[in-house]
């Protein structure tokens, strides 16, 4: 009698279905926590959310802690990553400039579950934060394409390269972040609305404006 070819099966689609249900777990994650905040967040709600039993919440991501600073990880993550995208170094200073400056505040206008996560890991004292070890790293390659995009632009004659990049970098982020995570008590304030698209579109330009004035050789 011939002999039978008995292959093992593959493990390829195990760590597929590992990586989805990863995913999804993450995403319902950030979108409990966002509206929940850390304290708020439930596992059993992720766990639903996410289309799995509450115990494989543990066995992948450990606690609640853990979970929500792989939540945290991957906001951050997918901002840098994004951010790369627009290959910066590609385009002229000033282009690279409003570009990102108009990316900033884009992302956020799409993302409010970033600004959520933000502030509430801010209340916490970023202890979770404080965990990533690879934070400060993923975080440098933006500094320095801020740096060599005022360096580029300040040869050209363009630019005043008078603010350091990291200085720069958080003007940015707070033009954009405040508008977004004040929204609500802005538009009781002045009396407007200012998530409707008009506004945004107002502030968007705005920003992008402001920015490009404060670096711009007078």
């Amino acid at each position: 009698m011939g002999s039978t070819d008995i292959r093992p099966r593959t493990k390829t689609p195990q760590k597929r279905d590992r990586a989805a249900t990863s995913e999804a777990l993450l995403n319902a994650a950030i979108a409990e926590f966002a509206e929940h905040g850390f304290a708020g967040g439930r596992v059993d709600r992720i766990a639903d959310s996410a289309g799995v039993n509450k115990q494989l919440v543990y066995h992948y991501f450990g606690n609640k802690d853990e979970l929500y600073q792989a939540a945290l990880e991957k906001i951050y993550t997918d901002i840098r990553s994004k951010e790369g995208e627009l290959h910066l170094a590609d385009l002229p200073p000033r282009a690279a400039m409003e570009t990102l400056v108009g990316f900033s505040f884009d992302y956020l206008a799409e993302h409010p579950e970033f600004i959520a996560l933000i502030g509430d890991e801010n209340r916490l004292d970023a202890r979770h934060l404080k965990q990533f070890t690879g934070i400060v790293e993923l975080h440098s390659p933006l500094i320095q394409l801020i740096e060599q995009t005022m360096k580029r632009g300040a040869e050209e004659g363009i630019f005043d390269d008078r603010f350091g990049s990291v200085d720069l970098y958080l003007s940015i982020a707070g033009l954009c972040f405040f508008f977004f995570a004040n929204q609500n008590t802005l538009s009781v304030i002045f009396n407007q609305k200012m998530t409707s698209g008009a506004q945004v579109a107002r502030r968007r330009q705005h920003v992008v404006d402001f920015v490009i004035s404060a670096i711009s050789v007078k």
